[in-house]
C-alpha cells in the first residue's frame, strides 16, 4: 500500500497501543519492519495477520492480489530478521516462508475465515506466500508498549479483550453459519481460541510466580487482593480448559463454544478491572 495510507495508520496504531479505525478497524493488525533489500533501510507496513499458536503468527503477502510480491516481501527474503509491533509488544522475529502442504493448510484457514483472501488470490496468477512470523525470546522481560508497570498490566488488559472481543464476534458468525446448514467452527477460529487460551495462561502464570510475590514482598497490606487475584486465576484456568476441550475437536457445536466464550468474557473482564483498580495505582507509584 502506498506511504501516504500507510503513516497514518502507524501512528494511529502506536499511539492506541494496537487499536485503529477506519479501513482496519475490527481487524488483527500488527506492525512489520523490514530491512530494506536494496536500500538497507527499515520500512514500516501494517499487515493484517492470523494467530497460529505457540510463537509464532502469519501473514500473506496479497498485495491485494496484485500481480507483483509487496517490497515487504523481497525485503524479509534477503533480511529475515524481522521486527513486529503488536500493539502491547515490540519483538524481533524470524520469518520464514511457508511451502507446500504447510502453506496450502494455512492459506485454506484463511480463506475459510475471511473470503477476502481467496479474491485476492483469484486477482492474480501469482501464489500468495504465507510467513510465519516466529518471535525471537529475549533473555530478559518483554518489551512491553508502556512507560509505567501500571501502563503494562493496561496495555495487556486491554490487549486480551480486544481478542476476545475478535473471536466473541467470530463466534457468533459462526453460529449464525451453524443455523443455516453449517456444523463446526472453522479451522482458523479454533486455533484463534487455543492460541488465546495460551497466552491468558502463560500471562496469569508469570503473575503468579513474579508480580504478585513481587508485591506481596513490598505491600503486605495487599494479602487479601493478591489471595482474591490468585483464585479467581484458578476459577479462569477452569474456564478456559473448558473452552480448550470445547474447540479441540473438529466437530466442535459453535453454539456450545460460543456460550464457553461468553463464560470467559464475563469472568475474565471482572477480574480484569479489579486486578487494575487494585494494583494500577500502587505499581504507578513505585
Amino acid at each position: 500500500m502506498p506511504i501516504d495510507f500507510n503513516q497514518p495508520v502507524i501512528e494511529e496504531f502506536r499511539a492506541n497501543k494496537g487499536r485503529v479505525g477506519g479501513y482496519f478497524e475490527g481487524a488483527r493488525l500488527l506492525l512489520l519492519t523490514t530491512t530494506g533489500a536494496r536500500t538497507g533501510r527499515p520500512h514500516t507496513t501494517p499487515l493484517g495477520y492470523l494467530p497460529d499458536g505457540g510463537d509464532r503468527v502469519l501473514v500473506i503477502a496479497s498485495a491485494a492480489g496484485a500481480p507483483r510480491h509487496p517490497a515487504w516481501f523481497h525485503n524479509l527474503l534477503a533480511h529475515p530478521q524481522v521486527t513486529v509491533e503488536s500493539g502491547a509488544f515490540t519483538y524481533e522475529a524470524r520469518a520464514v516462508v511457508l511451502e507446500g502442504e504447510e502453506r496450502d493448510r494455512a492459506f485454506a484457514r484463511a480463506m475459510e475465515a475471511e473470503p477476502g483472501w481467496a479474491e485476492y488470490q483469484a486477482k492474480t496468477t501469482r501464489v500468495l506466500p504465507v510467513i510465519a512470523l516466529h518471535e525471537i525470546v529475549p533473555d530478559g522481560p518483554p518489551n512491553i508498549n508502556a512507560s509505567s508497570m501500571g501502563e503494562a498490566i493496561k496495555v495487556v488488559h486491554d490487549a486480551f479483550r480486544r481478542e476476545l472481543a475478535l473471536i466473541r464476534a467470530e463466534m457468533n458468525d459462526a453460529g449464525g453459519k451453524a443455523g443455516t446448514g453449517g456444523s463446526a467452527l472453522g479451522a482458523q477460529l479454533r486455533v484463534n481460541c487455543l492460541t488465546f487460551c495460551a497466552g491468558l495462561h502463560n500471562h496469569h502464570t508469570g503473575e503468579d510466580l513474579a508480580m504478585f510475590p513481587f508485591l506481596a514482598e513490598r505491600h503486605p497490606e495487599l494479602a487479601p487482593a493478591l489471595a482474591r487475584l490468585r483464585d479467581e486465576h484458578e476459577r479462569i484456568a477452569e474456564l478456559v480448559e473448558d473452552l480448550r476441550r470445547v474447540v479441540g475437536d473438529e466437530n466442535a457445536d459453535p453454539d456450545t463454544a460460543r456460550r464457553e466464550v461468553e463464560r470467559l468474557t464475563e469472568e475474565l473482564e471482572a477480574h480484569l478491572t479489579y486486578e487494575e483498580e487494585q494494583l494500577i495505582p500502587l505499581l504507578d507509584a513505585m
